[in-house]
């Protein structure tokens, strides 16, 4: 096999077969192939696509590059849920203990932000003492006994992947469907749950900012699932606006904390309420009905709060931040934004609220940025508010003065007024099964 025939075969649109994927995945892994002629397969690829067969071959390529999870010592069905990314998403926060006090085990790898969108495990590191960099068999111990853990990603899961993602941030060729699937299923096929559900955000704060884009992706990724024998299912969720009222790591973990007592934003808590008996109906846990029903009660009974808490004991972190959030370190700076005109909030830039967070320090610009972890943005209005001038429309926070100015500016363009009432979409706009796709 040359790889300058697989180039020029992709290049004519046709099909690569499965030896032929698998064959150029190990060598590029083993640097036989050198960067040059991947990026030119890459681009081949965003031009000429890949069909279900060839990206899930892609995907279980990249999945085998590196270590492949086996949940099988974990007891009974494991459920996985995966976010495309989106500003003010702490869902993993309060859906994973949720599952897990119902009686479904989740082994939760999770990853770190970068730019305008947040990450669970830097959340999580806003507690004191807690540890997200555990061996497998401790990892193990955990869900066994707590019913749930979350951790950062294993250093050799999917090195593919990485490789491949690396070479695609810099020649143009991350928005493609194809390699964007390949990318996400090959990380959660090596994860080793049993079922997965895929939380795709659409909108101006997600990577996919039309429905039919997000749905496209849902298909794709179900597809390769269903292909690997995993029960996947995608629920497509509005990321217009940022998710809850918070944006910033121990801002999120507290509002995540107040979800569980029922004491929530609306919509983090109806999101998070349709996630959750999803994942429980895809284990098998009984119908929609009857599983929103269970995710309803460990919330009124206090059982999935006090999940978090022992997850967060058995990790080494310090649960009395759970059990009383006034522990959490407080910025040392705070500043309103108010609105300078009256009117009604019609769109929200979301991706200016999590770069306006960022600003702050609650975000990564590199991967060697420092974070505050006290930092972040607290949104007094939201789309489809009504607002006065003079109104604070959020609060901002963070260690540095100096670092308001910027934010302030950004936080403000992101808000578009009108003088008419906006009718606001559903926070769940499409579901997407092997066999259906129900738009809503």
């Amino acid at each position: 096999m040359r790889m300058y025939d697989l180039i020029k075969k992709k290049k004519e649109g046709k099909e690569l077969t499965k030896e032929e994927i698998n064959l150029m995945i190990k060598a590029y892994v083993n640097s036989e192939i050198p960067d040059y002629q991947m990026s030119a397969m890459l681009m081949a690829i965003c031009f000429q696509g890949m069909n279900d067969v060839e990206t899930a071959e892609l995907t279980m390529s990249m999945a085998k590059s590196g270590d492949m999870v086996d949940l099988s010592s974990i007891e009974g069905v494991k459920v996985d849920k995966h976010s495309t990314g989106g500003v003010g998403d702490k869902t993993t926060l309060v859906i994973a203990p949720i599952v897990a006090a119902c009686g479904v085990k989740v082994a939760k790898m999770s990853g770190r932000g970068l730019g305008h969108t947040g990450g669970t495990i830097d959340k999580l590191e806003a507690i004191p003492g807690i540890r997200l960099a555990i061996e497998e068999e401790e990892f193990f111990s955990i869900v066994n006994k707590v019913g749930v853990s979350v951790v950062g990603q294993s250093g050799n899961l999917a090195p593919a992947d990485k490789m491949l993602y690396a070479l695609r941030d810099v020649t143009a060729t991350v928005d493609s469907i194809p390699l964007i699937s390949a990318s996400i299923m090959s990380k959660k096929l090596a994860a080793g749950s049993d079922c997965i559900l895929l939380d795709v955000k659409t909108g101006s704060g997600a990577f996919m900012q039309t429905i039919d884009e997000s749905i496209e992706l849902a298909k794709r990724m179900v597809a390769i699932g269903e292909h690997s024998n995993r029960r996947t299912m995608a629920l497509i969720t509005d990321m217009d606006i940022p998710l809850g009222y918070g944006i910033g790591n121990s801002i999120e973990v507290i509002e995540a904390i107040n979800t569980l007592r029922g004491k929530g934003p609306k919509d983090l808590t109806e999101v998070c309420v349709i996630l959750a008996s999803n994942m429980l109906h895809l284990a098998g846990k009984g119908d929609l009905e009857d599983c929103e029903a269970m995710v309803l009660e460990t919330i009124k009974d206090g059982s999935a709060l006090n999940k978090l808490a022992q997850m967060v004991e058995a990790q080494g972190g310090d649960a009395n931040f759970i059990l009383d959030t006034n522990k959490f370190d407080k910025s040392k700076y705070s500043k309103n934004i108010i609105s300078d005109k009256a009117g009604y909030i019609s769109h929200m830039n979301t991706e200016e609220c999590g770069i306006g967070s960022m600003l702050l320090g609650a975000g990564r610009e590199t991967q060697e940025s420092i974070l505050d972890y006290s930092a972040g943005i607290i949104l007094n209005k939201k789309t489809g508010d009504y607002v006065e001038k003079g109104d604070v429309l959020a609060v901002l926070y963070g260690s540095d003065e100096d670092l308001f100015e910027k934010a302030e500016q950004v936080i403000k363009e992101a808000y578009i007024f009108s003088d008419n009432a906006i009718k606001n979409r559903p926070l769940v706009l499409a579901k997407v099964s092997k066999d259906n796709i129900e738009k809503y």
